[in-house]
């Protein structure tokens, strides 16, 4: 069994559809990667919405009613728990839009690709919102406008062809981390794929957990096959130091 994480590590995770999906919510592109018919990145740009704002919407609403129907697994909760035990040297940064990680108790978090349950004006440098929003809208005349300046409210949702938010802050955490986890990612999309490149090339010990290899596999040094909800209860027990746990993380 491995020595427990030392006293002064900095830990940077980040996590990807794999662990929403075990909560069952459907992953963002949805079995053939089609919504009613449609390619979902008909409604998930910034042209789309500017085309119909209604389908765009009703999109975004009903995966806000699926999003209220899940509760957080194990694996959100072992985070949660890993959080409690490093405090400001734990830094979570998801992909995902849910409020899974929120409700398993995690407080530490970047939504680098928005949040599903908020809002914002659609106007670019509007300063109105984000602000938390869980309506449902499903016809053009349901979608509210702007108070400030009367365009129509949009998703806080990063689209295809937008820049994740809060960069900056995720990179500064990259680059000060010890350790870095992810957790149910493709390793496909960027610029969150880069990010185990970028702790390991600084030093960082790399570990990967998922139920699938991800394409950057190469560029872990430990790669855990499994799902969240199995794995990490006893990762996180056995790096915490946890006389009782069965897998160590390193």
């Amino acid at each position: 069994m491995s020595a427990p994480l030392r006293s002064d590590a900095r830990l940077f995770v980040l996590t990807g559809a794999g662990i929403s999906a075990e909560s069952g919510l459907a992953t963002f592109r949805g079995a053939g990667g089609l919504w009613r018919g449609h390619r979902v990145e008909q409604v998930a740009t910034p042209e789309a919405f500017a085309a119909d704002p209604a389908l765009v919407w009703a999109f975004y609403s009903e995966r806000r009613r699926r999003a209220a129907g899940v509760r957080p697994n194990p694996g959100h909760a072992a985070l949660a728990r890993l959080e409690h035990a490093l405090g400001d040297r734990f830094f979570l940064c998801t992909q995902n839009v849910d409020s899974l990680h929120e409700a398993a108790g995690s407080k530490r978090i970047v939504h680098m690709h928005g949040r599903l349950l908020e809002s914002r004006c659609s106007r670019r440098g509007c300063p109105a919102g984000p602000y938390p929003d869980s309506n449902l809208y499903r016809t053009a005349a349901e979608i509210p406008r702007c108070p400030a300046c009367g365009y129509l409210i949009r998703p806080h949702i990063c689209w295809f062809g937008e820049i994740p938010f809060e960069l900056e802050r995720i990179r500064e955490a990259l680059d000060a981390c010890s350790a870095c986890l992810v957790v149910g990612t493709s390793g496909v999309v960027e610029p969150a794929a880069s990010f185990v490149r970028i702790a390991g090339a600084r030093g960082a010990q790399t570990v990967y957990v998922g139920p699938e290899e991800p394409a950057n596999s190469g560029a872990f040094q430990e790669v855990r096959l499994g799902t969240s909800g199995s794995l990490l209860p006893s990762l996180v027990s056995s790096w915490l130091g946890d006389p009782g746990a069965a897998q160590p993380f390193r």
